[in-house]
C-alpha cells in the first residue's frame, strides 16, 4: 500500500500545483478574484484545475477500493498513468484546447479501469 499512498499524495500535490498555476495566471492576465472568466489563457489554466478536480474526486476512492481486491502496485501504476495524463492534458489544453484528447484519455481511462476493477472485485468476492 505504500506505493498507493505515494501516488495518492502525488495526485493531490499535482492538483495543488495546478492551483498555483491558476493563481499565477490570475496575476499575469489581470483576472482578480472572485472572477473565473476574463482572459482566455487564465480560463484555460482554470479549466485544467477544475477538470483535474472533477477526476481526482472519484480517482482516490477508486484506487483504494480497487486495492482491496487487486494488487496495490498495479492500482498505483494506474494512478501514475492518470498523473502523467494530467500533465499532458495541462500542456495541451493551455497551448490549444482542441489537442487535449490524449491527456484526457490517459486520465479518464485509468479511472474507468479502476472502477471496473472494483466492480469485478466485488462480484468475485461475493
Amino acid at each position: 500500500m505504500n506505493w498507493l499512498d505515494l501516488v495518492t499524495v502525488l495526485a493531490i500535490a499535482q492538483y495543488l500545483w495546478f492551483g498555483v498555476l491558476v493563481g499565477q495566471a490570475r496575476g499575469r492576465y489581470g483576472v482578480n478574484a472572485p472572477a473565473v472568466t476574463g482572459h482566455d489563457m487564465f480560463e484555460r489554466y482554470y479549466r485544467v484545475q477544475m477538470n483535474t478536480l472533477e477526476l481526482l474526486v472519484p480517482l482516490v476512492p477508486a484506487m483504494y477500493l480497487a486495492a482491496r481486491y487487486w494488487s496495490p502496485l498495479w492500482v498505483a501504476a494506474a494512478g501514475v498513468v492518470y498523473i502523467v495524463g494530467r500533465f499532458i492534458y495541462l500542456r495541451a489544453y493551455v497551448s490549444d484546447p482542441k489537442t487535449r484528447a490524449l491527456g484526457y484519455s490517459l486520465s479518464a481511462l485509468p479511472l474507468l479501469g479502476l472502477l471496473a476493477a472494483v466492480i469485478a472485485g466485488v462480484f468475485m468476492a461475493a
